[in-house]
């Protein structure tokens, strides 16, 4: 019965770990999509077994619906906050090759991403170093290399935050039990055993891999569990957050920009990518995957 409290409240931590970037080429031909198509920007890769052997998020080029080769690029670059170190590495490598990258944080304006190694008192940034040490990876405000003149905030700060979420008459515990109800209502209608996965992926004597592995696949149900936060009528969390940066995106279109990275967590992206389309006529065009976790055993 405990179990069956535990696995929610796992849930909802790990949706906290996703949401809280050469020279110029022509754009892309887009490609046919229908209006309401969606781009994955998170996936679980199986073996032949269908064990989870890595977890990828995508970069998604956005383009002009009308091919314009000279029009801007607009990177959507799906992010999870707790990964694997190299993932972090190529994050960097790819964000030298941008213009500006529009990066998320709730914090003060003007406010410099701490240096890894600094104490945060951050109650969310410590949740998600305590995630990052159970399976054994690395916190991404530690990795990301912010300090660069082309990382651009696009973010709230605290007290925006809290406003929007007073106007909007919302509370951090509301959001939490919409995620938990949603969860344990799936866990009952999906006939998966997912707390006695759990309780082994504790004792396994691979725990991080174990346990990397069932929360991997509480992953791919990302999107209806972002649904459950942020309810009928959107929410600061996700959408009020999105608006702010899409702002800032309006900002350096206006300032001549024209390849642009929008790094932010995975459950933002589907709402950015309608966003794009609406309000800037820019349409997906490509996708790649990096791998943000590798979950081979040994043995494999």
């Amino acid at each position: 019965m405990v179990l069956r409290k535990i696995v929610p409240v796992t849930l909802c931590v790990l949706l906290l770990t996703l949401g809280a970037a050469v020279a110029q080429e022509p754009a892309p031909r887009p490609e046919r999509v229908d209006k309401e198509k969606q781009r994955e920007f998170l996936r679980v890769v199986r073996d032949k077994q269908q064990t989870p052997v890595a977890l990828e998020t995508a970069i998604v080029r956005c383009a002009p619906v009308d091919s314009a080769p000279k029009g801007p690029t607009v990177d959507l670059v799906a992010a999870v906050h707790v990964a694997q170190r190299s993932y972090y590495q190529q994050l960097n490598r790819e964000f030298a090759g941008y213009d500006v990258v529009l990066y998320e944080l709730v914090a003060p304006e003007g406010n410099r991403v701490p240096r890894a190694g600094q104490p945060r008192s951050n109650p969310l940034s410590l949740l998600q170093n305590a995630v990052k040490n159970l399976l054994e990876l690395e916190f991404q405000l530690n990795e990301i290399d912010y300090s660069r003149k082309n990382m651009v905030h696009a973010d709230m700060s605290p007290d925006e935050f809290a406003k929007s979420m007073r106007d909007r008459g919302e509370s951090v515990l509301a959001m939490f039990l919409r995620v938990m109800g949603y969860a344990m209502a799936r866990q009952q209608s999906s006939g998966k055993a997912t707390d006695s996965q759990l309780l082994l992926a504790l004792l396994d004597k691979n725990r991080a891999l174990a346990l990397k592995r069932v929360m991997a696949e509480e992953f791919e149900n990302m999107e209806g569990s972002m649904t459950a936060i942020d309810g009928p009528e959107g929410s600061t969390l996700v959408g009020e957050r999105n608006k702010v940066a899409l702002k800032v995106l309006r900002e350096q279109l206006a300032a001549g920009k024209r390849k642009i990275a929008i790094f932010y967590g995975a459950a933002h992206m589907t709402d950015f990518q309608r966003r794009l389309r609406e309000e800037f006529h820019l349409a997906p065009v490509s996708t790649r995957w990096l791998v943000a976790w590798k979950m081979e055993s040994a043995a494999q």
